[in-house]
């Protein structure tokens, strides 16, 4: 699982479509149509499968043929015992009936469906975690307990590889600087767990641990595809033969006629290799259990309805798309010229988190349009929000905006240096916004130590650190030294 820190948010779909695809997706509509089917006749085993005698029936009401009709045919029973959709009416006797849960996925509430999917959802990764387990028996030692190292299996670590997995295909997945729901790489996701992010080319080790380990991922997506979490493109089964004919025999060491061998095969192309894309379904099944497991993991839309100091402060660690998504939800359900008052109010402090708080507000205005403008004429000779008004009035082309002051327009400066740096740190922008300011100004250090802002010195100091000529990144450090003193500290 990743760490405690927020995780950019995610945008889902609405719960009518999520449970819709949930009603559709093989493993629950299989395990529907069975506990539909269930009557008095049907017997199960002592855990609750059915009967080996019963499961050509199961497996012909599904439509299911083949050598694993029958594993599927059980595998969608467990599915309908496990989420309640049949119950077990007499253990002794063998007997069930339809459970209660089964009405919820015809006369339920979408957020019902879901909820029902949620719990197969358990159960499939659960499954995904174990291993072939053939030979358990063999395992089992003469108390009775699981040796399980015949089997080189650590139940614990593989279902902690396994929530790794799946939390960094969440995180590529809502994360606006990744592949924004592109399928990945299955080498890159068994990477992301395996390979130090210090190392630098990774040794012969690392890369036959992230071998082996795409090798276990490709059999647990193709358990947690039916079930709908993703879109699965498996391993090329041609990769797993390619090494067993690299002598140039046709494999059984007879040397095969020429036209009986595959074609060229292309070892560059990284779809051979597995690719994998979370479902919109998938995203909200994963996002509910990163949250049933603590973690803070927002979605647009969750400020909705919310003050405008959550809003500001929500989304203040927000990518720049995510917020503008959750801006627009907010504003949708309030009446412009109150938001921009509700929003400006929030904009005010002179806390560490005030700065990014009015860039945040200043971008929510700039989608509020002219209906605004008297909430931002009324805060023109704020010391706080004057320059932002001044730059919003401007902006929207309204006539008799009143120029700011030389004070006004340092301490604007200064703020929205201070909201760069917080919300995106030393970025290339950010230095950009440094040497031009530098270039403009020839005279800007020697006044801007003597602005009143909170973060006047930690601004200087900043851009002492990113400007790349020396004797600038010199004039701001004096700066800050004498911004410093003037605060007392």
């Amino acid at each position: 699982m990743p760490d405690s820190s927020p995780l950019p948010p995610v945008r889902l779909h609405p719960e009518a479509e999520l449970a819709r695809d949930a009603l559709s997706t093989p493993l629950l509509s299989r395990a529907a149509r069975l506990a539909r089917w269930a009557g008095p006749e049907t017997r199960v085993d002592a855990g609750g499968g059915l009967v080996d005698e019963q499961l050509p029936a199961a497996a012909e009401v599904l439509s299911l043929s083949g050598d694993d009709a029958a594993s599927l045919a059980s595998e969608a029973w467990r599915i309908a015992v496990d989420t309640g959709l049949v119950e077990i009416v007499d253990e002794e006797a063998g007997t069930v009936a339809a459970g209660q849960d089964l009405a919820l996925l015809t006369g339920g509430s979408p957020h019902d469906v879901l909820t029902v999917w949620l719990t197969a959802l358990e159960t499939v990764v659960a499954d995904a975690s174990v291993p072939d387990l053939d030979g358990l028996v063999e395992a089992m030692d003469t108390g009775g307990e699981i040796d399980f190292s015949p089997l080189d299996w650590d139940p614990e670590a593989d279902a902690a590889f396994l929530e790794g997995v799946l939390s960094n295909l969440y995180l590529l997945t809502v994360n606006e600087a990744g592949p924004a729901g592109a399928a990945v790489p299955l080498p890159a996701l068994a990477a992301s767990m395996i390979v130090p992010s210090d190392m630098g080319e990774p040794t012969n080790d690392i890369l036959e641990q992230v071998s082996d380990a795409m090798m276990r991922l490709d059999d647990q997506f193709r358990v947690l595809e039916p079930v709908g979490l993703v879109e699965y493109q498996p391993v090329d089964e041609a990769l797993m033969t390619d090494a067993d004919d690299t002598d140039g025999t046709g494999g059984d060491g007879t040397g095969g006629a020429a036209e009986e061998m595959p074609g060229p095969v292309d070892d560059t192309d990284v779809t051979r290799y597995g690719m994998v894309r979370l479902t919109p379904l998938g995203l909200y099944g994963l996002r509910s259990r990163l949250q049933e497991a603590g973690l803070t993991a927002p979605a647009v839309g969750d400020l909705a309805d919310k003050g405008a100091d959550v809003l500001l402060d929500g989304t203040s660690g927000y990518p720049s798309a995510s917020a503008r998504a959750e801006t627009e939800q907010w504003l949708a359900r309030r009446e412009p010229l109150d938001a921009a008052r509700e929003l400006l109010a929030a904009a005010r402090g002179g806390d560490p988190g005030a700065p990014l708080r009015r860039l945040r507000c200043q971008q929510a205005l700039s989608l509020v349009g002219g209906q605004a403008e008297p909430a931002l004429r009324e805060v023109l000779d704020d010391a706080e929000l004057g320059g932002l008004a001044r730059v919003w009035l401007s902006e929207q082309g309204a006539a008799d905006v009143p120029p700011p002051s030389e004070e006004m327009v340092f301490w604007l400066t200064i703020d929205t240096v201070a909201a760069q740096l917080q919300a995106e740190g030393n970025s290339e922008e950010l230095e950009s916004l440094v040497e031009g300011l530098a270039r403009q100004h020839g005279g800007f250090f020697a006044a801007a130590w003597r602005v009143e802002h909170p973060a006047t010195a930690d601004v200087l100091e900043a851009m002492g650190r990113l400007h790349p000529d020396k004797k600038v990144a010199k004039e701001a450090r004096k700066a800050a030294f004498k911004a410093r003193s003037q605060q007392g500290g």
